[in-house]
């Protein structure tokens, strides 16, 4: 017997409905999730099984249902990023502060204000809409060449953090950057004075013992002897 056009209706919309596991940017979240400790429960809507990562708190989507904000800084969050959120392809971050509903037309990305650990992927090279970067937790390691690919990026702050390495040379080549913030950690080499550094306070590279000062463009090399 044909099953009744009710019945066949239901099962078409819910094949119809994504899941948050059908949907890159919802498996990125969740990967990201399962890479935190989260005491306060403050993830605990992420739940893969819900129709897609529009309906989980802290994120933000389109008209298109794509993610273009994550708000979870000052979170008591530890753990570390993954390489994952490079497939946020429509994430951007404002420079709205938290709490995030002070702002709520503004897309946002927050991660500030936790113990995140552990590397920047380079991968994050890859969010070609991001337009701010705030990372001033307890990351370690080099600050990725990859980030010069963000042409739409006008902050980073990579402030109070342990990074090492110089100053990636391909920042000079972003042309929208408007504020860079990288005192307090553990940069060396010399400090970068083409494109939007020439305009950047010599203040936002202090506290970095290792930084040799200005690059003279012409008169020394760039490359130094910096790990």
């Amino acid at each position: 017997m044909a099953a009744p056009i009710w019945l066949w209706a239901f099962s078409v919309s819910l094949a119809l409905i994504p899941s948050a596991f059908g949907n890159s940017e919802g498996d990125a979240l969740y990967t990201l999730r399962k890479s935190l400790v989260d005491p306060d429960n403050v993830l605990h809507s992420w739940d893969p099984n819900l129709v897609n990562p529009c309906t989980w708190f802290h994120v933000t989507c389109n008209q298109d249902s794509r993610v273009t904000r994550v708000d979870l800084g000052n979170s008591n969050l530890s753990g570390h990023l993954v390489p994952e959120l490079g497939k946020l392809e429509h994430l951007q971050e404002s420079v709205c502060s938290f709490p995030f509903n002070l702002c709520p037309l503004l897309p946002l990305a927050e991660l500030y204000k936790n113990n995140i650990q552990g590397t920047i992927p380079v991968e994050l090279g890859n969010l070609n809409s991001l337009i701010s970067l705030d990372l001033y937790n307890n990351i370690s390691g080099t600050i990725p060449r990859s980030l010069g690919k963000l042409k739409h990026l006008v902050f980073l702050r990579l402030n109070d953090n342990k990074l090492t390495g110089p100053i990636p040379r391909e920042l000079g080549g972003v042309s929208s950057l408007k504020v860079v913030d990288v005192s307090n950690n553990d940069l060396c080499g010399p400090i970068p004075t083409s494109g939007p550094f020439e305009h950047i306070p010599l203040n936002n590279f202090e506290k970095n013992p290792r930084l040799e000062g200005p690059e003279l463009l012409g008169l020394a090399s760039y490359d130094t002897n910096c790990s």
